[in-house]
């Protein structure tokens, strides 16, 4: 009996294929085989919201080849992801083949590996129709929000913008905590710190009381008052006040879920939400982890045994002193029904090192260890807190020691604070006092891991949307990341931000967002109708929507911000919002100026770190001031220091290059110039001669090249570009090799330079022909969430 056997990753479909007889064929759908069309909006608001689904271009030559297969075998088995998008995968390849929703055989496993495959395919069900609506829902809100509501943004704010449900409260987030930032009024405040001494162990301590009463972070607010301190304690006798020791057992971490593993991947290794779903997507489908998108916190009865077993081999009888089980704290916990842990536990590993992929290995290491710690023993640490005093003044010193190292031994190794022996009475020895200045700092910056946690917080999202919804407001130039990979928003999003919070709040409201995610958890369960749960939200939105349009005007939402007079004419600069950011402009200039033919005034981007809300007249001059004249090059051409759409730059004739730090417009000079002026042309001759050819592509009949980049070698066909990495070298890329990494990088979806750079490319071949389809394709570029 012929049976075929179809996932949606050919990766997993390779590993599959090892675990299955002859009788089995295992085929890839490539991720999703159909979607609401591009073209239009899709969905029928009249008629139940009845939704219209299309093949995409793309997707045309695997849905033959998967329709071919399918009349030539006995057996079907839909075996995609387990999660609700990989049910709405199989329910369209359902529907696509015209197989029976009754007989046709839906598998899932949260493990790639033989058994469980095997036992996957003794126990086949049908497709769950719930999970399929949820996802449908889901797919037909954020639809519906981005093609209403990204057209109006175009109309009121600026052309390309797009809103959707989740992303435009994750921009809110980071936009409230940027105005949290500007609003900050630093403090200064000082510390005193010690070095003490007995029996020749020296030993820190820091200053906590005077006169009995604890000092707060702000009470020593001035120089002076830290310094009258100082000499207080000169030449002054320090005598151990108290000594106080406990034991205390410090808890196993418990087993990953999504969220937790993309933030301690960004806290310790500083990889982005998406980086981390791609990297542990890959450990997945090669069989070395269990399903990546999960809110669980369960482990499987089998592993649980196999790790007591493994950690009584490995360490001994006293860190494996039983079973540990974990219960989900999330009442509406979903998708899978496992966290995230290593297929076998006994792949330790250092075993791997070497054959993964170096960060691929950072990721499994992080998975193995997390789960094995879980079901380890507590560490058990002494605390002891020794008071030294003198006079009106008492220091507080803390260390201490590791009784036994339990789930330590593992996961990360605590370092111990000694302190020498110390009695209530005993006189200590003064090394140093030292006073610190300190100013107090604002809320930090969101990172991807701290995004991620307040989402979770605020219940907005689910496992599979926290990295796409990150990786979504960066693509649509929302939210950028500074120097040390922290988010911060755009001026675009301010004010997109301040527009849907008065005019859409629900679009944007913590609480409404939270609940509506909950409606969709109902519908996956089975306890709410979706046409009815779409209706209560899309009325009222659509309703709100006709209204706005007519009532606001762009100058109402962006009103021109006057900043002072210009040094130079008198006549006023104003901050402005334009097609590319923020901006400031000498004077105004109406529209019966440019008819008149007249110049436009002079105008400059903000630099780096301004925002058109804070943006002051000094801060304007010194933007209009560019473009400033730097010197010449060898040749005598003109160096130019400029600001523009993507920051600082320098120009000389045809060849410009963008100025990083540590270097600044304002302050560079002629040598620094002519160096980066000269790489930045020594890499442009590079980059346009390819390093090899490897044939047309098979799956787009682009030509396939592996050229050099501005961040590396990498492969392209023409449309989709995928980087070699740090540890395939260019001449070990091979035809098939590269063929693999172009699919790949197609099912995880472009990045944000390659989808800019294509959108670019298709509005300019369309506006040399038609203008009304340039608009149109415009509008395809609504967001999907």
């Amino acid at each position: 009996m012929k049976k075929l056997l179809i996932v949606e990753s050919p990766t997993k479909a390779k590993t599959i294929n090892k675990f299955l007889g002859g009788d089995y064929q295992v085929l890839s759908s490539f991720g999703h085989i159909r979607d609401l069309p591009k073209s239009k909006i899709g969905v029928d608001t009249d008629n139940n919201f009845e939704p219209t689904y299309t093949v995409p271009t793309r997707s045309k030559k695997n849905v033959a080849a998967l329709k071919k297969a399918a009349k030539e075998v006995d057996e079907i088995y839909l075996a995609t992801d387990e999660d609700r998008e990989g049910e709405a995968i199989a329910w369209h390849v359902a529907e696509v083949l015209k197989l029976k929703p009754e007989t046709t055989k839906r598998i899932t496993f949260h493990e790639i590996t033989k058994s469980a495959i095997d036992h996957a395919v003794q126990n086949p069900r049908v497709i769950d129709q719930d999970l399929v609506n949820a996802q449908q829902a889901r797919r037909i809100l954020d639809r519906l929000v981005g093609y209403e509501l990204s057209p109006f943004l175009w109309q009121k704010v600026r052309r390309g913008l797009s809103a959707g449900r989740v992303q435009s409260v994750a921009m809110r987030l980071v936009v409230e905590r940027e105005r949290e930032r500007m609003a900050f009024i630093v403090d200064e405040y000082w510390t005193i710190d010690g070095e003490f001494e007995k029996d020749l162990i020296a030993f820190p301590a820091k200053l906590t009381k005077i006169d009995g009463k604890k000092i707060e972070k702000l009470d020593l607010k001035t120089e002076e008052e830290a310094n009258k301190i100082h000499k207080d304690l000169e030449g002054t006798e320090i005598t151990v006040a108290s000594v106080e020791q406990k034991q205390v057992k410090k808890a196993p971490p418990r087993p990953y879920t999504t969220s937790t593993l993309q933030i301690d991947a960004n806290n310790k290794l500083s990889f982005s939400a998406k980086q981390t779903m791609r990297l542990a997507q890959e450990l997945y489908e090669t069989g070395r982890i269990t399903y990546m998108r999960t809110d669980s916190v369960n482990l499987a009865d089998k592993f649980l045994d196999e790790t007591q077993t493994y950690l009584k081999a490995t360490f001994g009888d006293k860190y494996a002193e039983g079973v540990k089980k974990y219960k989900t704290k999330k009442k509406n916990a979903q998708e899978a029904h496992e966290a995230i842990r290593p297929t076998d536990v006994t792949v330790h590993p250092d075993t791997l090192e070497g054959t993964l992929e170096p960060r691929l290995f950072k990721v499994y290491d992080l998975i193995w260890r997390r789960t094995v710690a879980s079901q380890m023993p507590s560490a058990v640490l002494e605390r002891t807190g020794v008071d030294l005093t003198t006079k009106h003044y008492t220091f507080r010193a803390n260390g201490s020691t590791i009784d036994f190292d339990g789930f330590m031994k593992v996961y990360h190794s605590a370092k111990e604070k000694l302190l020498p022996s110390l009695s209530e009475g005993d006189k200590v020895d003064v090394k140093s006092i030292t006073p610190t200045q300190h100013f107090t700092e604002p809320p930090a910056r969101y990172s991807d891991a701290s995004l991620v946690k307040v989402l979770e917080e605020h219940e907005i999202g689910r496992p599979s949307t926290y990295a796409p919804t990150i990786g979504t407001i960066i693509d649509r130039g929302y939210v950028d990341r500074d120097d040390n990979k922290k988010l911060f928003p755009t001026d675009i999003a301010m004010i997109v931000s301040d527009l849907l919070v008065e005019h859409f709040n629900n679009i944007v409201d913590y609480e409404f967002t939270a609940k509506l995610e909950k409606t969709l958890d109902e519908v996956a369960e089975g306890i709410v109708e979706w046409v009815p749960m779409l209706e209560a939200f899309y009325r009222p939105f659509h309703a709100n929507l006709e209204v706005k349009s007519k009532e606001l005007d762009r100058e109402d939402i962006m009103p021109d911000r006057e900043l002072g007079p210009d040094p130079d004419t008198g006549n006023p600069i104003y901050a402005r919002s334009g097609r590319f950011g923020g901006f400031v402009q000498v004077g105004t200039y109406t529209k019966e100026d440019k008819e008149a033919g007249k110049p436009k005034p002079h105008s400059a981007s903000l630099l780096k770190g301004m925002h058109l809300e804070s943006v002051t007249l000094e801060m304007a001059i010194t933007c209009l001031s560019f473009p400033r004249r730097v010197g010449t090059r060898e040749d005598g051409t003109e160096i130019m220091a400029a600001i523009g759409r993507f920051g600082p730059y320098l120009k000389a004739d045809e060849v410009t290059a963008s100025i990083k730090d540590p270097h600044a417009p304002d302050t560079i000079d002629e040598a620094t110039a002519r160096t980066i002026l000269t790489e930045a042309e020594a890499l442009k001759k590079k980059m346009a001669t390819p390093i090899a050819e490897f044939g047309e592509d098979p799956n787009t009949n682009g030509e396939i090249l592996l050229k050099h980049g501005r961040f590396g070698p990498y492969l392209t066909d023409g449309e989709t570009n995928a980087s070699l990495g740090k540890t395939l070298a260019p001449e070990d890329v091979t035809r098939e090799l590269a063929i693999e990494i172009l699919v790949k990088k197609r099912l995880r979806g472009p990045g944000r330079g390659s989808k800019k750079k294509a959108t670019k490319k298709k509005v300019a071949k369309k506006k040399a022909t038609k203008k009304k389809p340039a608009a149109k394709k415009k509008k395809e570029a609504a967001p999907k969430e």
